[in-house]
């Protein structure tokens, strides 16, 4: 298929893979994730498997993300984000990089995170981000510097899900994070503690704040940040609005099992 799976292992849930593809260009490696998608389906079914890329598929077991690598190239070749003399070796357009995915993370969920089934995902203690901030290695928060340096320099955004239509999740969230390169947004500091064990005292002190609980939540933060119509272009953000709060409206209507389970017998 023309791209390369540069590594792949078992997860932690029941039958959940994690693939890693070589890295490419933004339009590129949209591509390929289409690819692997489209593909991946029928071949399992072939097999006698289902294979899914739903959110949360199974209660009480882990969720499946689509972690997003995102670096930035000079024209020269050089990685951007790379300074070996500066602080844990990032430069100042890391940083500033950083800074714009914090500030715009919860305009861009509503594209990352898109189904009403992605929120069940996104919920503390199964080793989803759910809260916007960025560490060197601290996996519960939103954006992780891997260890890699050099040309491997980068940040992993960790909330985005394969659910996610690519070509728009990448397109917000290099447009989140060259609004802090633009702007040269200062980075706030790491948080190099377990942010689920935090209290919320700590958490304000730290400048934490929580990602979109439910899908209307990041509708309405989508619909308030300017970046997200520059990003999507008049007539798709419009669409992608419309489309996504009837699903809301489909889903906060239904009457599901778990009620009628819960409730039909007792009132």
């Amino acid at each position: 298929m023309d791209f390369e799976v540069e590594a792949s292992h078992h997860e932690v849930a029941e039958g959940q893979h994690e693939i890693n593809f070589k890295y490419s260009d933004a339009l590129t490696a949209a591509d390929n994730t289409v690819t692997f998608s489209g593909v991946g389906c029928p071949i399992a079914a072939q097999h006698g498997f289902h294979a899914t890329f739903m959110p949360k598929p199974v209660y009480g077991i882990n969720g499946s993300g689509m972690h997003t690598n995102q670096s930035l190239f000079n024209l020269d070749g050089t990685n951007a984000f790379f300074d070996d003399n500066g602080p844990l070796k990032l430069s100042a357009t890391a940083y500033h990089y950083i800074a714009g995915i914090l500030k715009n993370a919860r305009s861009f969920t509503a594209v990352t995170n898109p189904l009403v089934n992605s929120y069940k995902r996104l919920v503390p203690g199964y080793e989803a981000p759910v809260y916007v901030a960025w560490s060197g290695s601290n996996r519960s928060a939103l954006v992780r510097i891997p260890s890699s340096r050099g040309l491997s320099t980068r940040t992993e955004v960790r909330s985005p899900d394969p659910s996610c239509n690519p070509y728009l999740a990448l397109a917000m969230m290099l447009k989140a994070g060259l609004d802090g390169v633009v702007n040269e947004l200062p980075a706030p500091d790491p948080v190099n503690v377990d942010i689920y064990h935090m209290t919320p005292t700590e958490m304000e002190e730290a400048g934490v704040i929580c990602l979109p609980a439910n899908l209307h939540e990041a509708i309405e933060a989508l619909k308030n940040n300017p970046l997200s119509k520059e990003a999507l272009g008049d007539h798709i953000y419009t669409k992608y609005i419309a489309g996504k709060e009837k699903e809301w409206d489909a889903w906060r209507t239904a009457v599901t099992d778990w009620e009628i389970n819960t409730y039909m017998k007792n009132f």
